[in-house]
């Protein structure tokens, strides 16, 4: 019998506690305006043009990343193939002058720097497609600012 007693005053005590706590914040959000503030004092121009600077910075660290790719793409073809090339010509020195061998390392080294080249261009394509996306998108972010 007591437990129950104790049990439905430690509710109450709790339910009290609740709507206490739930006035008190209730009173500190209209207290500090949280659901009547003005929000059109929150548009200043001057964060507007800090975005609008920051765009231009993102658009100018778009373009220099992009020229760094590509100059890193460039060089790794170019890498592939000097390998391609050294493993043909080793190839060749170790194997009779025009065996299947050799031939056949020619011919692989051909379709490596092929291959190559090939890939670099899809890639630097890929990088440029990436650069414009960036671009358009600070475009658009600078247009919605109306600047």
């Amino acid at each position: 019998m007591k437990f129950n007693y104790v049990a439905k005053q430690l509710s109450t005590v709790k339910r009290l506690m609740a709507t206490t706590l739930l006035c008190m914040l209730a009173i500190a959000f209209v207290w500090q305006g949280a659901f009547f503030s003005n929000t059109s004092a929150m548009a200043a121009p001057a964060g507007t043009l800090i975005a609008y600077d920051d765009a231009d910075r993102a658009q100018d660290k778009a373009g220099r990343d992009a020229g760094r790719t590509k100059n890193f793409i460039d060089d790794t073809a170019d890498k592939v193939k000097d390998a391609a090339k050294s493993n043909a010509s080793k190839v060749d020195q170790a194997t009779d002058n025009d065996s299947p061998i050799g031939r056949k390392a020619k011919k692989d080294a051909a379709t490596i720097q092929r291959r190559a080249s090939e890939d670099a261009s899809r890639t630097k394509e890929a990088v440029d497609n990436t650069k414009n996306v960036v671009e358009r998108t600070v475009e658009n972010i600078k247009d919605a600012f109306g600047q």
